[in-house]
Formats: structure tokens, sequence, C-alpha cells
């Protein structure tokens, strides 16, 4: 069964690579969650997630034949979803801060089943993360966001592996500090 599915989804590309706009319309609704989601998590904006997402798709259309496979597909969409997230950040030097209000308020993510956890937790560390720079932000995304191994993460931006791992590292106990900070001074 899982062959049948993969041949399927060869032949979507196959007949995208060949101009079919039907085939291409069906991988942007296979893949439109991740691009977004990847957008959304990192540039905090709904509006410039969807924008991002359309320039990404934009981009596939004219490159399609340059897609091999459906692996190098998805590998393809990440990289340059990335990269135009970074360059979208960089573009916006004074990005705007939202108040924890402000973003509790906006609509939760699309792709995400799962069931809320601690919301004020969850909206702490959403912000903490999006004060990280943007290499940093970008590598916890794809850690834990989109689950990607550091491996994974470091061919994805061109750095190396232990660049990877020790941003992770330093994310973390960053992020970790500042939560134990802000449950202290709550607490007192």
């Amino acid at each position: 069964m899982a062959s049948t599915a993969i041949s399927i989804h060869k032949d979507v590309l196959a007949r995208s690579v060949r101009g079919d706009p039907t085939a291409f319309a069906g991988i942007v609704r296979t893949h439109q969650s991740m691009v977004f989601s990847i957008g959304y998590h990192f540039l905090r904006d709904r509006s410039l997630a969807e924008e991002l997402a359309q320039e990404v798709f934009l981009h596939l259309y004219k490159n399609m034949r340059a897609i091999q496979s459906p692996s190098h597909l998805v590998y393809w969409l990440r990289k340059v979803t990335t990269h135009r997230c970074i360059d979208q950040a960089r573009r916006q030097k004074l990005r705007p801060r939202l108040s924890l209000t402000e973003y509790l308020e906006r609509a939760p993510e699309p792709a995400d089943p799962r069931p809320p956890g601690d919301p004020l937790l969850a909206g702490a560390l959403r912000r903490l993360i999006a004060a990280l720079p943007e290499r940093s932000r970008m590598i916890m995304i794809l850690r834990f966001q989109e689950d990607l191994e550091p491996a994974e993460i470091a061919e994805l931006l061109d750095i190396p592996l232990g660049t990877v791992k020790s941003n992770l590292h330093r994310s973390l106990a960053l992020l970790r500090g500042k939560i134990e900070r802000e449950r202290k001074g709550v607490s007192k």
C-alpha cells in the first residue's frame, strides 16, 4: 500500500513537471500547511506567512524541472522556506514585538492537531523563541516544530552539525533560564 502511495506521489510530481496544473495544485495542497507553518512560527504574522508561502510555491512552479523526487521536493520546500523566512526577518530589521495578549488572540496554527497544554506557558515559550536571533529561531522551529534531526537541519541551512547542536543547546539553556526567572518573578 505504501509503495502505491509513493508511486502515485511520483506520478503527480512527474505530471506537474510536465506542466499539468491539476498535479501542481495537488502538490500545493499536500505541502501548503508545512510551508505556512514554518513561515508562521518564524515570522509570527499570518499575512506575511501566507505571502511567503505564495512566493515559495511560485518559485517552485518556476523550478519544477529541478525537482527529482518526492523527498527532494520536501527538502527543497523546507530549504527555500527557511531562507525566505530569514530574508524576510532581515528586511524587517526592527520587527514589531507582539504582546502576549496580542499573540494569544491570533488564531491557532491550522496544522497543529495536538490539544492545547498550558496556554500561558505556551505563550511565554512562543514569545521567548520569537526573541531569539534569526538562525537560532529557525533551528528551534525546524527541530521542535518540524521534528527534523540536527543533521537534517545542518544540511538544510548549510551549516556544520556542531553549530546546530551547540545552537540548540545554548537556545534551550537560555529559554530554561528565562522561564525560570519569569516563574520566580511571578511567585514572589
